[in-house]
């Protein structure tokens, strides 16, 4: 057989390892949505966070085995979908915005296409985007909030119908800010692999015991900051640029005459310049 036929049948291959990862965070979407159909909202919650759980594995660990391809990127986009974008706005609809007729499966909708637009402007944006930072909320970590609202509610006995309307703003607005041009901060630059003060270790072993603790409260929480230090990122990256811009405009002004109210500047004539 040839070497150049055995090359050739050889990249007709996908590679097992990162898509096993991302198989098991579109079946956890995937359950998430029937756990939801048959009323186990706290199970279809849960098995959002797992999604999200795996799709952070993944991407790290094609990078690991040097395993990226294409179709791995598509297939984790539709994964992405499904897990994020489709998952939590059926179950949020299921358990609350159904009561709402019209104006619950509208929000839904928005969500989901939010969701679906998110992930194709992340898509062709990979190459010339800011490695720092998110355009838009970032589809995980909506679904966190999605999915966190409705673990809270279940845990503490309250009825879908009794929060519809606040459950219709939360899905509406998180579905925006996925498609906003808010900037989200992304952690790309913090490095993992360099030495920290044995503090850190502390913090993150007692960051640990009160997720343990509490999961749903403090996994919707600290989602929910996340989501609205988008706005605030923004805003201050938007007017510390402002202040930059204004001694800039304060020292041109400097160079010419100031010109008293009441007063007019008189033009200068060409034969006094040449003088």
């Amino acid at each position: 057989m040839p070497e150049e036929y055995k090359k050739a049948k050889r990249k007709r291959g996908i590679y097992l390892l990162p898509n096993l990862f991302t198989t098991a965070a579109l079946f956890s979407g995937f359950y998430a949505v029937l756990a939801a159909m048959n009323g186990k909202f706290e199970q279809a919650s849960l098995a959002i966070f797992v999604a999200m759980l795996f799709d952070g594995m993944d991407g790290r660990v094609a990078r690991l085995t040097n395993t990226q391809t294409a179709f791995g990127a598509e297939y984790d986009s539709l994964s992405d979908m499904v897990a994020f974008g489709l998952a939590p706005s059926l179950v949020i609809y299921v358990w609350s915005l159904s009561t709402l007729g019209k104006l619950g499966w509208l929000a839904a909708f928005v969500y989901t296409a939010g969701a679906a637009l998110r992930l194709a402007r992340f898509n062709t944006q990979l190459g010339s985007a800011d490695k720092r930072y998110f355009q838009g909320l970032p589809s995980p970590a909506a679904a966190a909030v999605i999915a966190g609202s409705v673990w809270i509610a279940v845990d503490q006995g309250i009825s879908g119908s009794d929060v519809s309307y606040l459950a219709c703003f939360l899905t509406g607005v998180t579905g925006l800010l996925m498609v906003s041009n808010f900037r989200y901060n992304s952690f790309k630059e913090v490095d993992y692999r360099g030495k920290v003060p044995f503090f850190s270790i502390v913090v993150v072993m007692l960051g640990f015991a009160v997720v343990v603790v509490q999961p749903q409260v403090v996994l919707f929480l600290l989602f929910l900051i996340y989501a609205f230090s988008g706005p605030v990122l923004t805003l201050f990256y938007l007017r510390r640029r402002r202040m930059g811009r204004i001694p800039a405009v304060s020292d041109a002004t400097q160079g010419g005459s100031a010109i008293r109210p009441g007063e007019t500047k008189t033009p200068v004539k060409k034969m006094d310049v040449e003088r």
